[in-house]
């Protein structure tokens, strides 16, 4: 047997069984929110259109992210925009995530978990607000919108609003679509945005 054969089998004394890890983050994320230094919490759950990121400020639901939107990134720019203080916190996040299981298996239809829309002002985020008012299975055209949201015109302008709905399913931007009746863009992708349409649509004729 050779020396590194033999070394092979000797145990890091450093190293940290991952339970262990995962109680001491845990821990570590409780102890941050009980003293007010845990401004943003986030957690990835998996879902028929891909892995998203979920996060949360103590107002509520301030980012839903596709994978296609880049995770790293899209923390990155909670961090430049909200607060530095951003922390893997999955029980934070509990709520959010039952109620997007319920939806994606058909049982839920509208989100009662609070959201944050800090990320949005002016017009862009009076569209997003609209958003909740579109019936599960139903569509609305982008100049729909518009109209529903005080500016006819804005058509351009509400296209940009959805693009930017940083918590698209749970305010569901996938809901807008042309007006010929195709889907459109999607910041999850344009397969993402159909999964969506057809699943609710199936969903309500059940």
């Amino acid at each position: 047997m050779t020396l590194s054969d033999r070394t092979a089998h000797v145990p890091d004394p450093l190293a940290v069984p991952t339970d262990d890890l995962a109680r001491l983050h845990a821990r570590l994320a409780a102890r941050a929110a009980d003293e007010g230094v845990l401004d943003v919490a986030y957690r990835t759950v998996d879902s028929p259109v891909g892995p998203l990121l979920l996060a949360v400020t103590p107002v509520g639901l301030v980012r839903v992210a596709f994978a296609v939107q880049d995770h790293d990134a899209v923390l990155t720019d909670l961090a430049a925009r909200i607060s530095p203080r951003v922390l893997e916190a999955p029980a934070r996040l509990d709520q959010a995530a039952r109620e997007l299981d319920e939806y994606f298996a058909g049982r839920r239809r509208a989100f009662d978990v609070p959201v944050d829309l800090r990320l949005l002002h002016g017009f862009r985020r009076t569209v997003v607000e609209h958003l909740a008012a579109l019936g599960y299975g139903s569509t609305a055209s982008y100049a729909q919108v518009a109209a529903a949201a005080g500016s006819p015109r804005a058509v351009r302008a509400v296209g940009t609003a959805c693009a930017l709905n940083p918590v698209p399913v749970v305010l569901p931007c996938h809901r807008v679509v042309r007006s010929d009746g195709s889907p459109g863009r999607y910041a999850g992708g344009a397969a993402a945005k159909e999964l969506l349409l057809a699943q609710e649509r199936a969903h309500r004729r059940a």
